[in-house]
């Protein structure tokens, strides 16, 4: 037992714990008000101590520790699960995370995550994510899949299948959506002041829902355009050159302002 409580690797990883808050909380202002106010660190917290008792054996003491956390924080770990360090939960109500799921090193997870499994049958049955990775809220990710390194999950999805590396998935079911594609529409939601982040057609939000497949139309239009223009080139005719206000620009009126100042 003194092994799996080491006082000196407890006060380390508490540290740690907190650390990370800092990093990915802007919200978050002194280490007291982590302590004191955090139910995702508390969560994380008891999880560490019921896990300690789980491995030992003594399964209705740790059973009863999370029931006992649940209760004080919203948040459901059972004591089988396995997660590694600087695992950060935020606001964190409703979160439920399964006996079998394996949780990597600096992973995020949000409010009304579920992290659960699709069958009765004893044995891996829940999911395994990666190091790095990040969770939005009210996903759910279901079955013994596995989850790569620095994924993303959009909020709402629900992921059924494995997730590559560095992939971001959205959706329901969860998709793949490639880099570029995202980026770039990251770039133009920014332009318009909208976060299309994991928003999927399923969504209830009717203004999202047609928020997001303007920005899907705008990205079609501009391969049609692109590959228009690499045909009148090899035509040799070639294209008008129109100046467009860069996708990086966050105020297209300033842009505006700045042209006309220059030419009066």
């Amino acid at each position: 037992m003194l092994s799996c409580l080491n006082l000196s690797r407890i006060w380390h990883r508490m540290r740690e714990d907190v650390a990370c808050v800092f990093e990915r909380d802007p919200a978050a202002r002194t280490v007291l008000e982590i302590v004191t106010a955090y139910p995702g660190v508390h969560a994380v917290w008891f999880h560490r101590l019921s896990h300690c008792l789980w491995r030992r054996g003594w399964y209705w003491s740790a059973r009863f520790l999370s029931h006992v956390a649940r209760w004080l924080t919203g948040i459901e770990i059972h004591p089988g699960a396995r997660i590694g360090r600087r695992f950060f939960i935020d606001h964190g109500m409703g979160v439920v995370i399964g006996e079998t799921a394996v949780i990597g090193d600096d992973c995020t997870l949000y409010h009304g995550v579920t992290l659960g499994g699709t069958t009765w049958q004893k044995g891996k049955r829940h999911p395994t994510l990666g190091n790095g990775v990040v969770v939005g809220a009210g996903a759910k990710i279901l079955g013994p899949i596995k989850v790569g390194d620095n994924a993303r999950i959009g909020s709402n999805s629900v992921v059924l299948k494995d997730v590559p590396p560095g992939a971001t998935v959205v959706g329901i079911p969860a998709h793949v959506v490639s880099k570029a594609s995202a980026a770039r529409k990251a770039a133009i939601a920014k332009q318009l002041r909208f976060d299309a982040y994991g928003l999927s057609p399923d969504m209830p939000d009717p203004v999202a829902y047609a928020i997001n497949h303007m920005l899907e139309h705008i990205q079609a239009l501009d391969r049609q355009v692109e590959e228009l223009r690499a045909t009148l080139e090899k035509a040799g005719i070639p294209p008008p050159e129109i100046p467009l206000p860069p996708l990086e620009s966050c105020e297209l009126r300033d842009d505006v302002k700045d042209r006309n100042g220059s030419s009066s």
